[in-house]
């Protein structure tokens, strides 16, 4: 008898073997049937099913009457397709009968090649199609056998700009209103700013996907409903844009300048009624103004510093005014040339010529540094609390800080504060004329506004109201008292009723007018030096249709500014400052319907002194 070949230790072995490959088979199947379930349905659904995100109606722009639309959405179509679905021979064919259908030509042409004849399951090939191509692709990637297999139509919102603006080439309130990009996305402006409410939440379903990679019919389901954007109605008056703006091309035309800027506001509400600057742009061609003059694009009004010049000698009267040091009437020694910092530094006269004595309302009047300058020092006891007076009504005027206005990009402006790097004497009475401060054009509108409304610092602002609701004016606080103001206002006007040369080129018959120039000197930073003849020209002022009761602010800029006239003390251009307030004032004066009839005695109390 043969010997036995098994052996017990043999099948213990074997049967432990079995034993634990099948224990470890039972626990790689728990993991993939327990642990990793939810993933594997995920991936099975994802090969099965399609997830479709839809962008809801991007809500409307109006202008403040609430029938000029300014911004909308429409639906256009793009077609994409899924080339991973086709074989090479095929994707040729249908980019050939795309390149054709489309009209493309060049790089355009060669970019939807390249995308049709790639092995991925979706690409975009082409947007904002004409309603006859659409149709066309439609009626070919249908039947039985479709020349364009593997490819849908699919709709899109596209954002247009109905209204043409002022200028050439431009649409309304380009600044204001800014764009939305491809990604439908807001850019600049209220776009920007008010982009969530706009743009509202999209809908989301999940659908099964076909054998074209397309969602099969009655197979939808809704994983978010989404919701729809909100409108917009601004502040802002067509008809007084369209104003502005035509005024703003003929005087950067006459004046050869670089930009020119306008503001209109309502001191007490701080609605704006036209806000403008030329060049401005085409925001339905905004792909075009990018690749060529991306700058166009930045807001001159909210996100442009400047050093302001003499306008800022409100700023100081405003100081004297509210620190009772000086009045209207005080007088003060006009040297035309002031020695400081030990005779280190000075400033002068821009005739450099001495007046004498003079009432500082004069000396505002015919813009005088360095009566200015002296009223600045005269703040405080030491020129670190006349730098610490000053500076402080900087503050509480809102330089250095945002206004708050509802537009992106606004910025702060640049001041430096005295307790960080202490001032000079040159810094003081550089300051009380507007040098070493930059500011925006919408900081002066809202402190020039506070001036002359009874002393509130009112935010601006371009939304009168998210669908339904309006929006309530925001007031920061009391700067001034009322009585006060009626000294700024006053001066205001005295400026205009003093100066010949102002009063004949402000004047709008029927209203009155106060308001006041500056010019300044432009840095060049690259070449070390100040410009050669070209200045920033400003004028911020108002118009009443009662006597000392302001109805409207308006601030005018003309950067880089070309004289025509250059003499000491005299610097004139074509179209001056506050010729251009003349001619904005009166077309806002006089737009039917635009400023409200108002009780002023609320506003204005009794003069306090």
């Amino acid at each position: 008898m043969l010997g036995r070949t098994d052996s017990r230790v043999r099948a213990l072995i074997v049967l432990l073997v079995f034993v634990l490959l099948a224990g470890s088979s039972v626990v790689r199947l728990a993991y993939w049937q327990v642990v990793r379930h939810d993933d594997l349905a995920a991936m099975a659904a994802a090969q099965t099913s399609i997830r479709v995100e839809e962008p809801t109606r991007r809500g409307a722009i109006y202008d403040r009457s609430g029938t000029v639309v300014l911004a909308a959405t429409v639906n256009r179509d793009r077609v994409a397709a899924n080339p991973k679905l086709l074989t090479p021979e095929r994707r040729q064919a249908v980019a050939r009968t795309l390149v054709s259908i489309v009209g493309l030509q060049g790089d355009a042409a060669a970019t939807l090649t390249a995308k049709m004849t790639s092995d991925r399951e979706y690409v975009v090939l082409a947007r904002d199609l004409d309603p006859a191509v659409s149709d066309r692709i439609r009626s070919l990637s249908s039947g039985s056998s479709p020349a364009l297999s593997g490819v849908l139509l699919e709709p899109e919102p596209h954002r247009v700009y109905p209204q043409s603006g002022g200028a050439p080439n431009t649409t309304l309130a380009s600044h204001l209103v800014g764009f939305v990009n491809r990604e439908g996305v807001g850019q600049y402006g209220v776009e920007q700013f008010y982009q969530s409410q706009l743009a509202g939440s999209p809908r989301i379903v999940s659908a099964e996907r076909g054998a074209e990679g397309r969602p099969v019919a009655n197979t939808e389901q809704v994983v978010q409903p989404g919701s729809p954007g909100q409108d917009l109605t601004l502040t802002i008056d067509a008809s007084l844009q369209v104003a502005v703006e035509q005024e703003l091309l003929a005087a950067w035309m006459a004046d050869r300048a670089k930009r020119v800027s306008a503001v209109v506001m309502d001191p007490y509400t701080g609605e704006i009624y036209a806000y403008a600057s030329n060049p401005a742009y085409d925001a339905n061609d905004f792909r075009a103004i990018a690749s060529a003059s991306p700058d166009r694009f930045m807001d001159p009004i909210a996100s442009g510093v400047y050093e302001p010049g003499s306008v800022f000698k409100m700023v100081t009267a405003t100081a004297a005014f509210t620190n009772h040091s000086a009045t209207p009437t005080t007088r003060v020694v006009d040297s035309g040339t002031l020695r400081l910092d030990g005779g280190r530094t000075h400033v002068d006269d821009a005739d450099h010529k001495a007046n004498g004595s003079m009432q500082f309302q004069d000396a505002v009047a015919y813009s005088r540094n360095v009566a200015a300058a002296k009223i600045a020092l005269a703040l405080g006891r030491s020129t670190k609390t006349s730098a610490s007076i000053l500076f402080k009504t900087w503050q509480k005027l809102g330089f250095g800080t945002k206004t708050g206005i509802d537009v992106a990009g606004e910025v702060p402006g640049l001041v430096r504060d005295p307790a960080i790097v202490p001032w000079r004497q040159i810094d003081v009475a550089n300051g009380a004329f507007g040098q070493g401060v930059a500011v925006t054009p919408i900081q002066l509108v809202q402190a020039y506004g506070a001036m002359m409304n009874g002393g509130m610092l009112v935010r601006p602002h371009v939304v009168k109201a998210i669908g339904n609701k309006e929006i309530e004016p925001t007031v920061a606080g009391r700067v001034v008292s009322p009585g006060q103001s009626q000294q700024l206002t006053g001066l205001l006007r005295h400026v205009i009723d003093t100066v010949p040369f102002y009063h004949d080129r402000t004047v709008v018959p029927g209203y009155e007018v106060g308001g006041k120039t500056g010019t300044a000197q432009i840095w060049d930073a690259k070449h070390g030096r100040w410009k050669i003849n070209l200045f920033n020209y400003s004028f911020v002022g108002y118009i009443a249709r009662q006597a000392g009761r302001p109805d409207l602010v308006v601030a005018v800029r003309v950067e880089e500014g070309t004289p025509t006239t250059i003499r000491t003390g005299l610097l004139e251009m074509p179209v001056m400052s506050f010729e251009l307030f003349r001619r904005i004032a009166h077309d806002a004066i006089t737009t039917p319907d635009l400023v409200p009839n108002r009780r002023y005695e609320p506003i204005f109390a009794t003069p306090d002194r």
